[in-house]
């Protein structure tokens, strides 16, 4: 289990944690344990967040905050993000709009996606306050997470590529099980930590926004690749996370 937690840090995050040539089989047969890796990510941002929003104003605090989400994710989901922008707004087949995706170049569809995304989550994390930006962080890092598990569960393979066996391992009887182990892990996170903040079952909201976000990406990317890449796993733990940050700031 050591190795493939180490494995797991290594490839969701820049933390120095060695990989080796078991990592993409074992970062996909423990695809539920995204959600645990999200809250690591979210504390370690979210206690940068309660420092920053101590000391500094809060639009300032927010941008610096989802800027280390960013950094210690090594941007790898936001180069997905804009591929995937790219892709949707390309015109022709599946196959021309995947190698649009495949691109070197960032197009006007991902320009414009990539930063209506930052913009929209920049503006909403500094909206949070001192009390709650630890908390906040985390469970929207968990809900970030479990976006792309149940991406991989929903979606169906294009090609075969990075995302094929996260995907593989994601469907049949154990890929359900999966799914379910991370849904309890995720909502066991997030709405304990948002009910003894004082907010409810907001932790379940903001967790069930982030799985509806994920099918509702599933479904854009069916209609225009015929399938899930790893792009767009990618993209939807960035559009995920903007959903579940407008669902906090809307219910908090």
């Amino acid at each position: 289990m050591f190795k493939e937690l180490r494995n797991l840090l290594s490839f969701l995050t820049i933390l120095p944690f060695r990989m080796d040539q078991d990592l993409l089989s074992d970062c996909a047969r423990f695809m539920f344990l995204f959600p645990l890796v999200g809250a690591l990510i979210g504390l370690l941002a979210g206690l940068f967040g309660w420092f920053a929003f101590s000391f500094l104003p809060s639009l300032v605090a927010g941008a610096l905050v989802f800027g280390v989400l960013l950094l210690l994710t090594g941007l790898h989901h936001m180069d997905g993000l804009l591929d995937f922008g790219d892709g949707i707004m390309a015109h022709g087949s599946a196959e021309r709009k995947i190698e649009v995706m495949h691109d070197q170049l960032t197009g006007a569809g991902g320009l414009t996606l990539g930063m209506m995304t930052l913009l929209i989550s920049t503006l909403a994390v500094a909206q949070l306050n001192v009390g709650i930006v630890v908390q906040a962080v985390v469970v929207l890092e968990v809900a970030a997470k479990v976006s792309m598990v149940v991406g991989a569960w929903a979606g169906k393979t294009v090609h075969q590529g990075m995302a094929s066996s996260f995907l593989e391992a994601m469907h049949g009887s154990k890929g359900n099980a999966r799914l379910v182990a991370a849904l309890t892990i995720s909502f066991g996170i997030a709405v304990p930590l948002m009910w003894f903040s004082g907010y409810g079952l907001s932790g379940f909201v903001i967790v069930l926004s982030s799985v509806l976000a994920g099918l509702v990406i599933v479904g854009v990317s069916h209609r225009h690749f015929k399938g899930v890449t790893g792009d767009v796993l990618g993209a939807t733990n960035e559009i995920a996370r903007m959903v579940a940050v407008v669902v906090l700031v809307a219910v908090i």
